[in-house]
């Protein structure tokens, strides 16, 4: 029989098989061995990550340099600023450390990581920083270093491969500080590599996005469990950040929003101290970080005492906005164009619109090509979720013009994969699908002045202004078969029957 065997390239994140010219007989002894991965399955695998990355590249010689995010005070004050990890450093390191470093020799397939110095003053006031042998067993990386290493390390590499293999860096701001000799650096090519490389998510990425949804799902639900009894819009940030925090996640994956009434309208209100006394609805848009990795919930909950919708308006908003979201969720599949599904959601709004007399005077599509629909729709679909919750991707995210599409591109300020330049979706992909309907009485008064205003019904609008908006969304995974929806947070029908048995108990 002829032998056959797994290669492992370096750069490559799967084996090779090849062919080999040996002849074994049956009666051979042979030395079967499995060949795993290096990373241990408790590890953030930040070299799979490198090796994605010199990949993307596209190159087989070179140093990555990066940055982590320093240490650094409050202006005019004694007291530091809350942490937070840069996130291109997290994707190539899983450390969420202060004051690192790191290096990828590319052809020598070696990460490096470099933690800060002993500082004994440090040590006894805010406790000892990481040392070489934690490290070391905490990530996946090669080798970890102190920092007083790092400029030698870079210039002995630099003396052997600088003239021929540039330093790769994000920012021109974060090149290395030497003073021994010039360096070939490249502030062009590693930040499209690395978008590019983020934009699929690995087995482990997902796994922390959805301990992220986990959590943030038992804050919403606990919210549904007592909203009857809440009195302000800070009450709901109060009880959802405390069983965040209870449940190991302390940092919020974006500033939380909690409007009521009209403040459901402003798409991110974050003042969280009004009253949701006279209110309809409280649109709550929250999620908790696990392990820097994000998630994007909102929830929009009716406010009565009865658990009831307080009025047929609201009632009426909030399915639309259900029918938008389900109707978008099941189309979800590999090489579905997300801008399709934008489209459909702005279909159906207009659709249901005509019906409440809130538009009127022309078909769906005339509707559509005016813009009409995106005064009460103005925001993109959803986005991509990572590392950060308006995540990064390799396509750009500035829209091709087209007649056909050109009403419905509003710049956002989020990632949205909802544009022309946009790949289809990937296996691995996580979006958000989050439509929503708005009453905002800025975005009406604005309206009246374009040509758009024959289209609505600005006195039957009026009447939904109390409901202030409606938004509803969840983190979508791109999976092989379909999609599987990683947001646990309760909606619909479920959502307001634990209402009604919370308002009972």
């Amino acid at each position: 029989m002829r032998a056959s065997g797994l290669i492992h390239h370096p750069l490559a994140s799967s084996f090779v098989k090849v062919q080999s010219n040996i002849n074994i007989s049956p009666f051979d002894s042979c030395d079967i061995r499995i060949i795993m991965d290096r990373n241990d399955s408790n590890k953030y695998p930040a070299k799979q990550h490198a090796r994605r990355v010199a990949a993307q590249l596209g190159i087989s010689t070179g140093l990555v340099y990066l940055v982590g995010q320093p240490t650094v005070n409050w202006s005019d004050s004694d007291q530091e600023r809350l942490f937070r990890q840069r996130r291109y450093f997290y994707y190539l390191s899983g450390t969420d450390e202060a004051d690192c470093y790191l290096t990828y020799d590319i052809r020598a397939d070696l990460l490096t990581l470099y933690v800060p110095n002993f500082d004994l003053r440090r040590a006894i006031w805010m406790g000892p920083t990481l040392t070489v042998e934690e490290a070391q067993a905490r990530y996946d990386v090669d080798d970890v270093r102190y920092y007083d290493s790092l400029q030698g390390d870079i210039e002995h590499w630099a003396a052997k491969n600088n003239q021929t293999s540039p330093v790769y860096i994000l920012h021109d701001s974060q090149r290395p500080t030497m003073v021994s000799m010039n360096f070939n650096l490249d502030a062009a090519l590693l930040r499209p590599a690395m978008d590019a490389a983020r934009g699929v998510k690995d087995e482990y990425e997902i796994e922390l996005i959805r301990q992220a949804n986990k959590i943030s799902g038992l804050a919403h639900r606990k919210i549904l469990e007592s909203i009857g009894r809440m009195t302000s819009e800070s009450e709901i940030e109060g009880s959802f950040l405390d069983t965040c925090v209870s449940h190991g996640a302390r940092n919020q994956a974006y500033q939380l929003i909690a409007g009521s009434g009209e403040n459901a309208a402003v798409l991110h209100y974050s003042k969280n101290n009004e009253p949701l006394e006279g209110r309809q609805l409280v649109c709550l848009d929250a999620g908790a970080e696990w392990n820097c990795y994000a998630c994007d919930v909102t929830r929009t909950i009716p406010l009565s005492t009865t658990g009831d919708w307080p009025s047929v308006h609201a009632r009426n908003i909030y399915h639309v906005v259900e029918e938008m979201q389900e109707e978008c969720i099941k189309r979800i599949k590999i090489g579905v164009r997300f801008l399709d599904l934008h489209v459909l959601a702005h279909e159906i709004a207009i659709r249901r619109l005509l019906q409440f007399g809130i538009l009127k005077g022309g078909s769906v599509e005339e509707i559509r090509k005016s813009g009409a629909s995106t005064v009460f729709f103005p925001h993109g679909l959803g986005h991509h979720v990572g590392l950060e919750v308006h995540d990064v991707s390799g396509k750009s995210l500035t829209a091709l013009r087209d007649d056909h599409y050109d009403a419905m591109l509003i710049p956002a300020i989020g990632h949205s994969p909802c544009t022309l330049s946009a790949s289809y979706l990937e296996e691995g992909m996580v979006v958000t699908v989050e439509p929503g309907v708005y009453f905002s009485r800025f975005a009406l008064a604005n309206a009246r002045k374009q040509p758009l205003a024959k289209y609505i019904d600005f006195e039957v609008a009026a009447e939904y202004v109390p409901v202030g908006g409606v938004r509803i969304e969840d983190d979508i995974l791109v999976t092989k078969t379909g999609y599987e929806n990683l947001t646990t947070a309760p909606k619909g029908n479920e959502m307001v029957e634990i209402i009604r048995r919370g308002i009972g108990n």
